[in-house]
């Protein structure tokens, strides 16, 4: 049995249930259609799902890669074995896809991100060791680190998850330089889309418009009974919260909870645009994420086997783990701050993003396809003033 429990268990053949609570307030309710299936957020991710074997559409991409030096490319011709390509030679991954991009052959990246985005804000990411949320939850008392994000556990005890939320709700912390970075990948026009399994809401916060943001685990902007689903109004709920109260439906009694998805919980409709976007992407950008939650894990294999995956994290993860890399995936690892800025230098960028971060973050308003050279002098003085202040992952 798996360490997490959901509320049914369930395969791809299963089908939504409806609750069995008679409701004369139908619109109300979430709509539960008959024969759809379920996608539920779980705990366990499948390491050896991969879709490598998928056959690849003709790509330009393909033609560019051939461009490369020999230096940037490890080939076997013994046994004819095909090439590999992987993250050495001058400037090693950062310089590969810098250069991918340059030639223009990137229009459509989708960036796939977790909490490792968000340590430089000074929110804990979830399972790093010793300062990880899951390593400093004893104070609240749970029997297993998931639990306090357990649909089943918090309906017979929601005061553990009420706590942490005071911690977590939005307002206390501002985006970083990945975040800008994200956000200047649409200003440029080459976010297709962000795909996050972050509840903070700082890809809003910096300017990532809503329809390039899919918030695949929910967010605390709105509330709903976690029984009923009848909405709650989210200001309200973080009242009670805050107060130290449990908000309370007033359809059914049942708890009220910010529309985070739980594990066991169906993920976001939104969710679901991958079917369209993946298949579109000629570029993805993995940034600190452990890949440990399902189904979101498993997005990053449905991009066809021809289109580069750029890994930007503190370890190898997922696919990422295994030796030799797949043809066409690249890793950067280390801080994710220095990794994204140096990839930003690679492309000309990082001035405009250090403007549209003083400009943002000051309220003002600003041209963020300035000429670089105009903003060389005060980009710099931010980009020391944030280096030194920037708390790495």
């Amino acid at each position: 049995m798996n360490l997490m429990t959901t509320r049914r268990q369930h395969s791809s053949n299963d089908s939504y249930v409806t609750l069995g609570i008679n409701m004369s307030k139908a619109k109300s309710r979430r709509v539960i259609q008959p024969n759809v299936t379920r996608v539920t957020r779980s705990a366990i991710a499948n390491p050896q799902m991969d879709t490598a074997h998928i056959k690849p559409s003709a790509s330009g991409l393909v033609n560019d890669l051939s461009l490369m030096t020999v230096s940037e490319q490890q080939t076997s011709t013994r046994k004819g074995k095909s090439s590999k390509v992987c993250n050495v030679g001058p400037h090693g991954a950062l310089g590969t896809i810098g250069r991918l991009m340059k030639l223009g052959r990137v229009r459509n990246s989708v960036v796939v991100a977790g909490a490792g985005i968000s340590t430089a804000s000074g929110i804990p990411d979830f399972r790093t060791p010793g300062t990880g949320l899951y390593a400093n939850l004893a104070k609240y008392d749970i029997p297993y680190p998931e639990a306090v994000f357990n649909i089943d556990y918090f309906s017979d005890n929601p005061h553990p998850f009420f706590s942490l939320a005071k911690e977590l709700y939005p307002g206390h912390h501002r985006p970083n330089y990945v975040h800008y970075f994200i956000r200047m990948l649409h200003q440029k026009g080459l976010l297709l889309r962000m795909y996050t399994q972050n509840i903070d809401g700082l890809e809003k916060l910096c300017g990532i418009p809503d329809d390039k943001l899919v918030e695949a685990h929910g967010s605390f902007a709105t509330a709903a009974c976690h029984l009923c689903y009848t909405p709650y109004p989210a200001e309200e709920a973080k009242k009670a919260i805050m107060n130290g109260n449990i908000p309370i439906c007033t359809f059914c009694a049942g708890a009220v909870k910010p529309n985070v998805v739980f594990f066991g919980e169906d993920l976001p409709e939104k969710y679901f645009q991958h079917a369209e976007d993946f298949p579109k992407a000629d570029l993805l950008m993995i940034m600190g994420t452990s890949l440990k939650i399902e189904p979101f894990a498993s997005l990053i294999n449905t991009v066809k086997s021809t289109v580069p995956r750029l890994l930007l994290n503190r370890d190898p993860v997922g696919p990422f783990e295994r030796r030799p890399l797949r043809r066409g995936d690249y890793m950067e690892l280390g801080d994710l701050i220095d990794s994204v800025q140096k990839l930003a230098e690679i492309l000309g960028w990082h001035s405009e993003i250090q403007h549209l971060m003083n400009c943002h973050e000051n309220g003002l308003s600003c041209n963020t396809d300035l000429n670089s050279s105009e903003n060389s002098d005060s980009s710099e003085t931010d980009s020391k003033s944030s280096e030194s202040s920037a708390p790495s992952n």
